[in-house]
């Protein structure tokens, strides 16, 4: 576990260890739960579809585009849980393929695809 503050300012990283360096990682969703094996039932959302859903929430720039960088401000599921968990799902996308997922950030709605 990680101890902090309320409203204490957290930073994370995810980073894609592969040898195939033509690849970037994208942060998709992430939400938070008072339960580390339920992520449905009560959840916070700080993220989706690469929309920050929190106020406090930011991506910030990389070194490179294997890793990805985040932050958030630390936050409570009201006094009776102890703790919070964090599940983020991540893309992974062929660098500088700009019509992959990962170029295209904020995404508020899907194409559906028309059946004939």
């Amino acid at each position: 576990p990680y101890y902090v503050d309320m409203n204490q300012n957290l930073f994370l990283e995810a980073s894609l260890h592969s040898s195939d360096q033509n690849l970037t990682v994208f942060v998709d969703t992430c939400v938070a739960s008072p339960n580390s094996s339920d992520f449905r039932t009560q959840v916070y959302e700080l993220t989706k579809s690469g929309c920050a859903s929190d106020s406090t929430y930011a991506l910030f720039p990389s070194p490179r585009s294997d890793v990805a960088r985040f932050g958030f401000n630390s936050f409570s599921f009201v006094n009776r849980f102890p703790s919070v968990f964090l599940q983020c799902k991540l893309v992974v996308c062929r660098y500088h393929d700009f019509s992959s997922r990962c170029y295209q950030g904020c995404v508020t709605r899907f194409k559906r695809n028309a059946d004939s």
